[in-house]
């Protein structure tokens, strides 16, 4: 059997750091026999540094060869002055257009031992597990026409075109049906089909789709009020199906129930399960190169890349058990961090999880 071929991409600020940490996680899991190999390439500021370019043609070449790629986190204030065509963002959206990493999943999980982190109240939070779900490659992020004129009246003015074709809903609602049925069986899909024509689309297709899925309870709620319920009753919710835009802003917005953005894994998926894996954190230029970033996301994302590119939930269950080793142990970077709790760095909340892994095999 060949080697599972695996690009990692650190990108800017903080993501080299917390790369090396998942780096630090292939070796454990290499020394054990696990076919793997990996190679580096650029993506973001880095690439446009090195190549000229946030997506250059050798990071396309090696993103299509792999079989899935770890990215760090790309960005910052270094780039702000760049032409939008070469900022760092465009070679995110590059890479998700360019491989059809159409499918994101963020799941949004409180831990227990950071209850006293999110600023809800742990009787909120408590047991927390959602998915959501993100349809990546259409909406307005990528519909045309887009750009900025002069009007008639001599205003200038920007615009942008929210579209989305019915496949592009029926594909994103297959994975979000086949998803609600390993977890409670309970979806929810969210639009704004009171005003958006593309909404009133999502929904007749969500409904559509619904009806092979007799099993699974599909719900729908307007963008705002998922908004307003996930702050006031998350729980309420299990898996969550939303469009690029919306999924963007309450994917975030439910990041912060964890306690700390830092802790959150994400994955993006073509059709056969390829993806691409990331924290769904910032690259944090305010504390890069100091060995204070929060390495956990990072990690996790490698357990999801192990659960749904290579099909080894034995892995990824064993790597979320050792994040959860080293919490329980009180091990804690700075933004999880309690008053009076002691803080560790990057480096060393790393080799804490590579730690508890390696005894979570014996």
């Amino acid at each position: 059997m060949s080697n599972k071929k695996i690009l990692i991409l650190p990108g800017d600020y903080i993501g080299p750091e917390i790369a090396a940490e998942a780096v630090k996680l292939l070796e454990a899991l290499k020394a054990e026999g696990e076919k793997i190999e990996w190679r580096f390439g650029h993506l973001g500021g880095a690439a446009y540094d090195a190549e000229g370019h946030p997506y250059p043609p050798s990071t396309q070449q090696a993103a299509r060869a792999a079989d899935a790629i770890l990215m760090g986190a790309v960005g910052g204030p270094k780039y702000d002055a760049l032409p939008r065509a070469v900022r760092p963002e465009q070679g995110i959206l590059g890479i998700r257009k360019d491989l059809g990493l159409f499918a994101n999943l963020r799941p949004a999980l409180a831990y227990a031992e950071l209850s006293a982190a999110s600023s809800f109240k742990p009787e909120v939070i408590a047991g927390l597990d959602i998915l959501i779900l993100r349809e990546l490659t259409g909406d307005i992020y990528f519909g045309q026409p887009r750009g900025r004129r002069t009007n008639a009246q001599g205003h200038e003015e920007g615009y942008d075109t929210m579209h989305y074709s019915a496949p592009e809903i029926e594909r994103i609602a297959r994975v979000a049906f086949e998803a609600a049925r390993k977890r409670s069986r309970r979806l929810c899909s969210v639009d704004k089909e009171n005003v958006l024509e593309t909404s009133r689309l999502w929904r007749e297709v969500m409904i559509r789709v619904g009806k092979d899925y007799p099993d699974v309870a599909l719900t729908h709620l307007y963008v705002d009020n998922a908004a307003m319920q996930l702050v006031k009753n998350p729980k309420q919710f299990d898996v969550i199906v939303t469009g690029n835009l919306f999924g963007d802003i309450l994917s975030d917005e439910a990041s912060m129930l964890a306690g700390s953005i830092g802790m959150l894994p994400s994955a993006s998926l073509d059709a056969n399960n390829k993806g691409l894996y990331e924290p769904i954190h910032g690259s944090a230029p305010d504390i890069a190169g100091q060995n204070k970033a929060n390495p956990l996301a990072m990690i996790l994302s490698v357990g999801m890349m192990f659960r749904y590119t290579f099909d080894r939930a034995d892995i990824a269950e064993r790597i979320d058990a050792a994040v959860r080793a080293v919490l329980r142990a009180g091990h804690r970077t700075a933004d999880i961090a309690q008053p009076g709790e002691k803080i560790i760095g990057t480096r060393e909340m790393g080799d804490a999880v590579v730690d508890a892994f390696r005894r979570l095999r014996q």
